[in-house]
């Protein structure tokens, strides 16, 4: 009869375990269904047409996904550095903000140009585990117990902040590992446990440490949320002694990855804190309000605007409730008030923004920590509304006063981001979840529970929608078609020549095509560039800013000594509905020798690109850049390699101009123009004829591209848009005797013609000084992203090998096996002093603390290990 109870009891917590498990893989199948059902509704790829690329999902991260893709496959030494980065960059920095989820590795199994279709399938990974961690979390601190379980995992993983920022894959790996840690934090506080803090919170801070800082605010809250229940103040310290140790091991275990990569945010986004704080409020509080309406957010809120805080009207008058609940602890429900209003407060007070932000306001995407504060509402809400707990009259009442009010208030707010139609279904969710809440669960207790699931399912599922339809998004054609052919020209150029080499293009679809094609060039988006090299490239005239370069504007004296050995250009720019966008105009490159054609791209040769490395004359080391006219600086940096004294760039005149409705002028740079008959059209039409066959260029100041458009020969002159200097444009090549008009529209009433000049290119002294740099080559024997081998001859009159690797103390160097000190020339490149005759010179990398990191990594994973078995020894004994 024992043996049968025995049997009994086994098969009883077999059944509770059975359900458990039941409830887990539900809590993560359900988002994944609601969310699939809306993309497939979308046609998002794979279901259609359309993809879930939009803003830097499609401009930038996308690119990086499939650099992801091809390093971990091809070459695995790029993850450390890569010359596709820009003109070259470190990537372990990189990879720790953008790449290192394990759970990018899905991405393998889909090919480039599907990429896309991968991405959703791990947008869907992304909301599944979502609702599984939160699950597991009210599972194991027995908060919510079967079905009740998925109303609260399903608002976590549809709260508004995932929905806002499901475009920004690489955080929200932060989303699933949260309650992870949260569970282990209660571990180490209550049972002494330290083995799941410590994993997940490394973890964390390894997958993206700009995520884990704000987890890491979190676990101080909760701590101090959390003292009340500990009676003496011996357990407190020892438990604070508890969480403090262990978080400092798991921030160790990381430092082979955090060491490194605060390195490179020192030297490239570290430079931006904001160091002048206000004491001020960035918005009025009260609309916040505004944010508790279904659906509130639209593409205006990407780049300012509000918290996206929503998490469904059930867990909002949760978290209302447990403030009121008696039932709670008082110290605890005072300690959660004043969180939860610090939380309010960080929304919109700078000091405690920038807080959350590690000192520096966010471009686009404001108050990213709100996932924490989602997390928070519905954690204290499952914490309240137990299965027991019943609302008095009273306190539904109260209810009932505060929801009128908040819309009330609502309602007298213009704003973009919610309707009336929203207006309406939130009023009417509320009303419905606080009559649910007046309804007693001992009535019927298991349509109680369903209710409560469906109500809340309902009600996040329909904001996630309203949300997520006011977003635009690019379209699978446009995504695949670019990526085969940038893809087919540039395997055909690796095909022809297997050496290293820089590929420049006129044509783009984001400035990441070089990671996201495997090809060296000269174009970059991300937040770890450092500084020097976008001043670089502003100063030398091409589009550039705090976080971007792009190499649309060069010249052949830029293209020589960059080392642009190919060009790739649209064959047919006027194609009907053209999948290559333009972005630069190159005559300069007709008389290239051409050397393939594919998908509508034509591909020359530049045999006037210089090596990554070459001879050059000691004056670079003392080059200065005391000019802002973009030809002036490129002719000096030339002339001082080569040790020339004549400049390679002439003024030109204009041959005509042509005003029209605005007043004649002698001078066009530096005038400014205006309408004399307002409601008409006005332009300027410069005329150029030039007078030899040599490259002519004209300079545009950043304030013209707002105020003009520009035509060369009745034609829209290409350009990207965006850029803070002046830039080259390449107007005329090998057309001696030919009528060149380039033509200035004006957009608005007038016009400044900011450092608008035509200059020649002297192609003889340009001849001339290429023939001398070329004498010299660093002709590699072996070559590789991190590793660069060769011989070189050094010539009498050069003191210096010059490269143009942007400079890094990453970089290390050895002459003929004998270590040589790195210089830093013209404040970007690397350089070298070296002696006349002919050596052999290594160039490796190696992130900088790399090895400090690795060697605290094993340390604290050690450490971790003892404590680990000092903790069963106290349990055993």
């Amino acid at each position: 009869m024992t043996k049968i109870f025995y049997l009994g009891g086994h098969f009883v917590q077999f059944r509770s375990q059975l359900k458990k498990q039941h409830i887990l893989l539900i809590s993560f199948f359900l988002p994944i269904i609601i969310m699939g059902a809306y993309f497939a509704y979308r046609s998002m790829a794979p279901f259609g047409k359309s993809t879930l690329l939009t803003v830097d999902l499609g401009q930038q991260y996308i690119d990086f996904f499939s650099y992801f893709r091809r390093t971990l496959l091809h070459h695995p030494s790029e993850f450390i550095y890569s010359f596709s980065k820009s003109l070259g960059g470190e990537m372990w920095g990189t990879n720790a903000y953008y790449l290192w989820s394990p759970l990018n590795l899905i991405l393998l199994f889909f090919p480039a140009a599907h990429l896309s279709s991968g991405v959703l399938v791990l947008t869907l990974l992304k909301y599944g585990l979502s609702g599984l961690s939160f699950a597991w979390l009210l599972t194991k601190n027995k908060l919510q117990s079967g079905i009740r379980i998925l109303a609260f995992s399903t608002a976590y993983a549809l709260n508004g902040w995932i929905i806002a920022n499901q475009l920004n894959l690489l955080w929200l790996d932060a989303m699933i590992i949260l309650p992870l840690i949260v569970w282990g934090l209660h571990q180490v506080i209550f049972a002494r446990k330290f083995s799941c803090y410590i994993s997940w919170l490394a973890i964390v801070v390894i997958d993206n440490y700009y995520m884990a800082w704000m987890i890491c605010i979190l676990t101080i809250l909760l701590f101090i949320w959390q003292l009340p229940l500990i009676n003496a103040w011996k357990a407190r310290l020892q438990a604070l002694g508890r969480y403090i140790l262990s978080s400092l091991i798991a921030v160790g275990i990381s430092c082979f990855v955090l060491l490194p990569t605060i390195y490179s945010l020192l030297q490239s986004k570290g430079t931006y804190t904001n160091n002048h704080i206000r004491s001020h409020f960035e918005y009025n509080p009260l609309k916040l309000l505004a944010k508790l309406v279904p659906g509130s957010f639209n593409f205006n809120q990407m780049p300012s605007g509000q918290a996206n805080i929503y998490v469904g009207m059930l867990m909002i008058f949760g978290l209302t409730l447990y403030f009121l609940n008696r039932k709670i602890n008082l110290g605890q429900r005072i300690i959660a008030f004043l969180i939860t209003a610090f939380f309010v407060l960080s929304f919109c007070y700078e000091p405690f923004d920038l807080f959350w932000h590690i000192g520096q306001f966010p471009v686009w995407y404001p108050s990213r920590f709100s996932f924490i504060f989602c997390f928070w509402i519905i954690l204290l809400a499952a914490t309240c509304l137990q299965k027991e707990f019943q609302p008095s009259k009273c306190q539904l009442a109260i209810l009932l006063i505060l929801t009128l009010a908040t819309f009330t208030y609502v309602e007298t707010l213009t704003v973009s981001y919610i309707n009336n139609s929203q207006k309406f279904i939130g009023l009417g969710l509320a009303i419905v979840s606080i009559i649910f809440l007046g309804i007693p669960r001992s009535a019927s207790p298991i349509m109680s529970d369903l209710l409560l699931v469906l109500i809340a399912t309902c009600d996040i599922s329909t904001s996630a929608y309203t949300a997520l339809n006011q977003i635009s998004y690019v379209s699978q054609p446009e995504f695949g078609e670019y990526t085969t052919a940038l893809n087919n020209a540039t395997t055909k150029v690796k095909h022809i020549d297997h050496g290293f080499y820089r590929i420049a293009k006129t044509f783009m679809r984001t400035k990441d095509d070089p990671l996201q094609s495997g090809f060296n060039g000269g174009d970059h988006f991300g937040s770890t560039i450092v500084p020097s090299l976008p001043a670089f490239m502003g100063a030398i005239g091409q589009p550039a800013g705090d976080g971007f370069v792009s190499y649309d504007n060069g010249t052949q004296v830029t293209d020589s000594l960059l080392g642009f050995r190919y060009t790739m250009a649209v064959i047919d720019p006027d194609r009907p509905k053209p999948f290559l966008p333009l972005s630069g105009y190159r005559p300069d490159w007709n008389t290239q020798k051409p050397i393939a054609v594919t998908n509508n791209i034509g591909i020359r040769k530049n045999t006037a690109a210089l090596p990554i490395a070459f001879g050059a004359n000691s004056r670079i080391l003392n080059s200065t850049h005391d000019t802002y006219d973009p030809v002036a600086y490129q002719s000096e940096i030339y002339q001082d390699l080569a040790n020339s004294p004549k400049p390679l760039f002439e003024v030109q005149n204009f041959n005509q101009v042509d005003f029209q409705n605005v007043q004649s002028a002698d001078q066009i740079t530096g005038s400014v123009f205006k309408k004399e008959h307002q409601s008409e059209g006005a332009s300027m039409k410069l005329e150029i004829i030039p007078t030899t066959n040599d490259s002519y260029y004209l300079t545009i100041g950043p304030n013209v591209k707002d105020d003009a458009s520009i035509t060369v020969n009745n034609r829209h002159f290409s350009q990207y848009q965006t850029y803070r200097d002046t830039v080259i444009m390449n107007v005329a090549h090998h057309q001696k005797g030919q009528k060149i008009i380039a033509t200035f529209h004006l957009k608005h009433s007038e016009l400044w013609m900011q450092n608008v000049s035509l200059y020649r290119l002297n192609q003889q002294a340009f001849n001339h000084d290429l023939k001398i740099l070329q004498r010299s080559p660093l002709k590699l024997s072996q070559a590789s992203a991190t590793t660069l081998k060769g011989t070189v001859n050094i010539k009498k009159d050069q003191g210096v090998l010059m490269t143009t690797i942007p400079y890094d103390k990453g970089w290390h160097a050895k002459i003929d096996n004998h270590p040589v000190k790195c210089q830093k020339v013209i404040g970007t490149f690397l350089a070298l002093k070296i002696k006349p005759g002919t050596h052999h010179v290594t160039l490796h990398y190696r992130p900088p603390y790399l090895v400090t990191g690795m060697i605290i990594s094993l340390l604290s994973l050690l450490s971790a290990l003892l404590l680990s078995q000092l903790n069963r020894r106290r349990v055993k004994y």
